[in-house]
């Protein structure tokens, strides 16, 4: 069996309309954007919804945080209460949604066990991070799940799945429908169906033939090297989140030890049309341009062009560079290596920008310089993650923020 399973899942007892207020985009977007989570509020008014069961991080550093956890642990236990939910018993929801620009991505939303799970850079795991792990933040988003009732995940995880044996045969199935409506704020239309019975056992007879470790070993080129079947693609530090509280839990002998043993998480193909990797650039301030250059050439051995290539903005200017003695497997690893040194020495600060014509709008300022990216290719993540472990943080995005998981499916994980 591999790390993915069927799980008891609960969504509301809700008509469409309904379930246009219960669903709400993932915690972690639209940070800078009060009046977009404002207008949230105001689109849900009084119905029940998602939005009074999470903490938005943008409001994760108010004063009145602990206030708002203890709310959404109370709301959690009213809508248990309530009669809100209808439970489907051992099973997965497959998941049809489409995106704003009108693509389709399909995904299975299930439980992950979290003892397959390690995110440490280096973790030859059946599940891994694919990104780094920042630990500092995983401390405030454990008081938000440690005593909550219920879990409901934003966590996208990816399978690399090139013949499509997995999700995509569901998608010519007769399944149950359990909801079906359009998301809120340009968030593109959510379809979900139950799959059960010999349906699930298929899914499951399917990733552990994908999981077989001499065809694994083949496909990459590797000797001897232990499964990757799942890479985290969105939802790091709350899957991160997820596994110090059942850790925690399982040190103490919690009676609830056993259900937080897992996480509910969807599940995407990698090789979706709808999944697009963009690139993450970097703005650099508060720096000797020249002298960080003129370090970098050194350690990275610049050059016209090699086979890791970026572009600098200097004083508004584009400047190609390859480097010659790269420290990781993509531009962005051997880059991000370099600068993580220097600034720790020089010191100067890092901003993770998306959009070439915004880092080029900022790169004009003095002791500032901008490092546009290439876009990490599909068929690069998984081989990446095998040799390098997890990528430097903000390697890379997946699509926009409104094109992000909302929340919908709810599991309890407390007795």
């Amino acid at each position: 069996m591999t790390a993915f399973s069927k799980a008891d899942i609960l969504l509301p007892k809700l008509d469409d309309k309904g379930m246009e207020k219960w669903s709400v985009v993932a915690c972690d977007q639209y940070t800078g954007e009060p009046d977009y989570w404002k207008k949230t509020a105001e689109i849900v008014g009084n119905a029940p919804s998602t939005l009074n069961l999470i903490l938005p991080e943008i409001y994760l550093e108010q004063p009145d945080c602990e206030q708002r956890i203890e709310k959404i642990n109370d709301t959690m236990t009213d809508y248990l209460n309530g009669d809100l939910f209808a439970e489907y018993k051992d099973c997965f929801i497959l998941t049809k949604r489409t995106q704003a620009d009108g693509r389709l991505r399909a995904g299975l939303v299930g439980a992950i066990d979290l003892e397959q799970y390690d995110y440490n850079k280096g973790s030859k795991s059946q599940v891994r991070a694919t990104e780094a792990t920042v630990k500092s933040r995983i401390p405030p988003r454990v008081k938000i799940r440690m005593n909550a009732p219920l879990e409901l995940p934003h966590i996208m995880i990816l399978i690399d799945d090139p013949q499509n044996t997995i999700i995509e045969p569901l998608l010519n199935k007769t399944l149950k429908s359990v909801y079906d409506f359009e998301l809120m704020q340009n968030g593109g239309h959510l379809s979900g169906a139950v799959v059960d019975g010999k349906d699930a056992d298929s899914v499951l007879a399917a990733l552990d033939k994908l999981s077989d470790k001499s065809a694994f070993n083949k496909r990459y080129g590797l000797d001897n090297e232990e499964v990757l079947l799942y890479a985290m693609g969105d939802g790091n530090h709350s899957l991160a989140t997820a596994k110090e509280c059942y850790e925690q839990k399982k040190k103490s002998g919690s009676p609830d030890a056993e259900l937080a043993r897992y996480a509910l998480v969807e599940i995407v193909n990698l090789h979706s049309p709808a999944l697009e990797f963009e690139a993450i650039h970097r703005v650099v301030t508060d720096v000797d341009v020249d002298d960080l250059l003129h370090k970098m050439t050194e350690e990275l051995g610049l050059s016209d062009s090699a086979e890791q290539n970026f572009t600098a903005i200097i004083d508004g200017k584009a400047c190609d560079f390859g480097i010659t003695k790269p420290t990781s497997n993509l531009t962005v690893g051997s880059l991000q290596t370099f600068l993580d040194k220097y600034l720790n020495e020089n010191g100067g600060k890092i901003d993770y920008i998306h959009g070439e014509n915004v880092v080029k709008s900022l790169c004009g300022a003095p002791n500032t310089v901008g490092f546009l990216l290439p876009s990490m290719t599909k068929d690069e993540l998984f081989p990446t993650v095998i040799k390098d472990g997890a990528l430097p943080r903000k390697t890379f995005s997946m699509g926009h923020a409104n094109d992000k998981r909302f929340y919908c499916e709810a599991r309890i994980i407390k007795k």
